[in-house]
């Protein structure tokens, strides 16, 4: 059964078809729930660009949208991102809000610009990629600063708390790192008092995440 916010996001999927069929097999477009940021995506057009899934995380969301300076008006357009298999693709994100403001999705454009590469100088503008890079912790404000709190809220889900042993916390930590959670001022706090722990450990889930990837 759809919760609400999947039923509002729902009516979105005709404009996800047309614009992958207007611009063809090399543009993925990807509809993501916010409610629920561990299995975001709920429609995906093209999904082959870049092997998207229903049922998967959102990716790039804090990291090189929330985060960009370029983010305004609920849009980042034209940043870079790269697939694993080292397609360059230009990506555009949006932000969905219910009727009373909230954020609850997002809409991200995807296209594959390796088809591109050999006809470069005659679209050139066209192909014009920009990227913001995140290397120390960054202090938001206002509605970036509110979004980014209320996704933090969305994916500890603080009501289940009591219930949640030592590795639950632990993979809820992973998740956060690894979508650049961390890299926003305050976050660790935040997610501190959430989980019901101390800052000591959360420093250590995160060490100890980080040691087992080295590994």
């Amino acid at each position: 059964m759809m919760n609400k916010s999947e039923v509002e996001l729902k009516r979105y999927i005709p404009i996800v078809e047309a614009i992958a069929q207007t611009f063809g097999k090399h543009c993925e477009v990807i509809l993501h729930d916010l409610t629920h940021p561990q299995s975001s995506v709920i429609y995906v057009a093209n999904g082959h660009v870049t092997g998207r899934e229903v049922g998967q995380p959102f990716n790039h969301l804090i990291t090189q949208v929330l985060l960009s300076n370029k983010f305004q008006n609920d849009l980042v357009a034209n940043y870079k991102t790269e697939t694993i298999d080292n397609k360059v693709i230009k990506s555009s994100t949006a932000l969905i809000r219910n009727s009373i403001g909230e954020v609850i999705g997002a809409l991200c454009i995807n296209f594959d610009l390796t088809h591109l590469e050999i006809a470069k100088d005659f679209f050139g503008s066209f192909s014009q990629l920009e990227q913001d890079s995140v290397k120390e912790e960054v202090e938001l404000y206002g509605n970036v600063l509110d979004i980014v709190d209320d996704l933090i809220g969305k994916i500890v889900d603080k009501d289940r708390v009591d219930d949640m042993d030592r590795s639950h916390k632990l993979q809820l930590v992973k998740f956060m790192d690894e979508k650049g959670v961390f890299l926003i001022k305050g976050a660790i706090d935040k997610v501190a008092d959430l989980l019901k722990v101390s800052k000591v450990t959360i420093y250590s889930y995160l060490d100890e995440i980080r040691k087992n990837n080295s590994d």
